[in-house]
């Protein structure tokens, strides 16, 4: 793979790969286990991505911050001892592309499918991830059915944002969505979100585009293909019980995620191709 002049492959103590991008217009990380992006920073402006203090970076295991990708389930398999979020997060993906142009670098990879267990996702496909960095950010998750039937799975781009009080945090653009929380529901979202307590909302029906009001400025967040989305903090109490993460973190992050879930999930006939995308941007 040809790198262009804004990116390099660096290593981290622990000896995890991760591209580096340093351009005029954005810095970033995007690390090959997990095709996980850990930084994002446009020029002159605040990160738009969370990543605990905490994260010690070990071979296996899904940072904790950034954008894991959770494929080909969302949350706890219907199979208890499988993998939480699926198999994808903590796979060694493939970079494949780096190309640079005037105003953007865009970033490839693809997760190969000798490495994913047959137990898992017995289906043959071709799952593919493109980064397109800017001044605002895109990613682009693209499942391909190579299969002569058609798949159905549920994922999601668990995007961890950052906020400097979560008490002062908002969320606005889920009104008239439902959501069910704990699971209890559906209910009506009548409101912007706010947080006092821990929050697991699995939203349906969600408009594409949410903005998270923090006291550092409107964080927006856009989604294709995907009228279902997540919103999460961990609170007090699990907070404590959360590996790779301080006791008092929950007071600078959130998630918003952009997802394929329960009646959204993806179904992607032979020969055909499902994208999620998402794209963050401060306002």
């Amino acid at each position: 793979m040809k790198l262009s002049p804004s990116v390099s492959i660096e290593q981290t103590d622990t000896g995890l790969e991760y591209i580096n991008v340093a351009s005029e217009f954005c810095s970033a990380k995007i690390f090959l286990q997990g095709a996980q992006l850990t930084e994002f920073t446009p020029i002159g402006k605040k990160p738009l991505i969370w990543v605990s203090s905490e994260e010690d970076y070990q071979e296996g295991k899904s940072v904790r911050g950034g954008i894991p990708i959770c494929w080909p389930w969302f949350g706890v398999n219907a199979n208890p001892d499988w993998p939480i979020h699926g198999v994808a997060r903590t796979s060694l993906w493939r970079a494949d592309e780096v190309s640079e142009q005037d105003d953007q670098v865009k970033v490839s990879l693809t997760l190969p499918m000798a490495q994913v267990d047959e137990t898992y996702w017995p289906h043959k496909s071709k799952l593919k991830v493109e980064f397109v960095l800017t001044t605002k950010l895109e990613v682009r998750l693209t499942t391909t059915n190579l299969s002569n039937q058609t798949i159905t799975f549920t994922q999601a781009l668990h995007t961890y944002f950052p906020t400097p009080a979560i008490a002062e945090t908002q969320v606005d653009g889920l009104q008239g969505s439902k959501y069910i929380e704990f699971g209890e529901g559906p209910f009506d979202q009548n409101e912007l979100v706010g947080f006092a307590r821990e929050t697991d909302m699995v939203y349906t029906q969600a408009a594409d585009t949410q903005r998270i009001i923090t006291p550092d400025g409107i964080i927006e967040v856009g989604r294709e293909n995907s009228s279902s989305c997540v919103l999460w903090n961990p609170w007090i109490d699990k907070s404590k019980r959360l590996s790779n993460f301080a006791d008092d973190e929950y007071h600078t992050m959130l998630c918003l995620e952009a997802a394929n879930v329960m009646d959204d999930s993806a179904v992607v006939a032979p020969g055909e191709s499902h994208t999620l995308t998402t794209t963050i941007r401060w306002v």
